[in-house]
């Protein structure tokens, strides 16, 4: 009986997850494949270079023109950029689920209120109205709280383990979709800024190879082919930048949720403990 309510929740986060990593998997190659269209044909559209001939120099101030003069490295980046918009969308949605329907904070404080008159239906019946992960593992930790009332079988504090172990496994069970792709806007962290290296390295090395074959220094070119080398840096830097702010945002918000869901998972085992103390 003790198992019951969590069998019939797992194959619905199976599925969750399951279409979690469907999305990803889909993700990642669309947006390279959306990079690659804006680069060629909106950055290397012929009305942003000299003469209208994409070899040719960009024309001064126009900034699609000189992104698009980065080379191969830019579309890759812009993936970057494009994947971490649409995961940093795809978390904020699924998190802004699991917070509920009301804002968090107001909700524990109400399941606290009721805790603390004994009142646990209405407490249950304000995990309805708020729904959401937390919502769903303070209603399993409230529903074990109403079996152990009428369970024979323990004494008080082999009961309010129970109740902590159950709260400790719907707790398994929602929190880890909250962290699904947070590992991919991580790692963009890392890439963004080693691929804009690895485009300006590579830009470096092509522009003092034409400096040396054509024998003859030219610093207008140098400076030139300089600065189209150092567009991989900025690109990269500036999607590592928003990577990050990203993930220390979505981490904060689950964080609060984890400490919502042990601040009453606390008060549900106290109150039974409390309230069954001379029962024993």
């Amino acid at each position: 009986m003790a198992n019951a309510p969590t069998k019939p929740t797992t194959p619905v986060k199976k599925e969750s997850s399951s279409a979690s990593g469907l999305f990803a998997t889909l993700t990642i190659p669309i947006c390279i494949v959306v990079a690659i269209c804006i680069f060629v044909f909106i950055l290397g559209d012929s009305s942003h270079f000299v003469g209208g001939d994409p070899e040719n120099e960009a024309v001064q101030g126009d900034y699609f023109g000189i992104i698009h003069k980065g080379g191969v490295i830019v579309p890759i980046i812009m993936s970057y950029l494009l994947m971490v918009i649409v995961f940093s969308i795809e978390r904020m949605i699924v998190i802004s689920k699991a917070s509920g329907t009301g804002n968090v904070e107001v909700f524990v404080k109400k399941i606290q209120s009721f805790l603390n008159a004994q009142n646990i239906d209405a407490a249950s019946a304000e995990c309805d109205k708020q729904k959401g992960s937390v919502a769903n593992v303070i209603k399993s930790g409230l529903k074990k709280y109403k079996e152990m009332e009428v369970d024979q079988s323990m004494d008080v504090d082999q009961k309010a383990l129970a109740i902590q172990k159950d709260i400790e496994e719907a707790t398994a069970l929602e929190m880890p979709m909250l962290e699904q792709n947070l590992t991919i806007i991580a790692t963009l962290v890392s890439i963004g800024t080693l691929t804009g290296l690895l485009g300006t390295v590579i830009g470096m090395i092509k522009a003092f190879g034409a400096l040396a074959a054509s024998g003859a220094p030219n610093q207008s070119a140098l400076s030139a082919s300089i600065s189209e080398a150092l567009i991989n840096t900025a690109l990269g830097i500036g999607t590592s930048a928003v990577s990050i702010v990203m993930y220390n945002v979505f981490t904060s918000k689950i964080d609060k949720l984890t400490y919502a869901i042990d601040e009453t998972g606390f008060s549900i085992v106290q109150t039974f403990g409390a309230s069954h103390k001379n029962s024993k």
